[in-house]
């Protein structure tokens, strides 16, 4: 599965910003999705996942009321809405899918995309 990551660039703190996951695989939709970010110096974190069927989002507590993520299977796409944008969100956002269960956990991620790039400015 080919996942490619857009939608990043710079924002206002208190902006919004849509990130999507394009993926290259037509039964995308038994594939659970995950995001997740990482910043300069600090380990890759968890941010939010949805279950193959779209029926189930998980959001990490730090984003948890700001962000929302949904997936659009007849476009083998998901989406990453990032409201009320703070400078400790900058990152680049990576979208990772894996074989139907969801999960927070990176390690059980099989496909990876390239990462898109969130500034946030003060």
């Amino acid at each position: 599965v080919r996942l490619v990551e857009s939608g990043g660039g710079l924002a206002q703190a208190g902006g919004s910003l849509r990130l999507s996951c394009a993926a290259s695989e037509r039964t995308f939709s038994s594939y659970s999705v995950g995001w997740f970010r990482q910043a300069p110096g600090k380990e890759r974190e968890f941010v939010a996942a949805i279950t193959w069927r779209g029926d189930k989002t998980y959001l990490s507590d730090s984003v948890k009321g700001r962000f929302t993520m949904s997936r659009d299977n007849d476009r083998n796409t998901v989406y990453l809405q990032l409201n009320s944008l703070k400078p400790e969100d900058a990152a680049v956002y990576f979208c990772a899918a894996k074989y139907y269960r969801v999960s927070n956990d990176s390690l059980e991620y099989d496909y990876w995309g390239q990462g898109t790039q969130v500034t946030v400015s003060s």
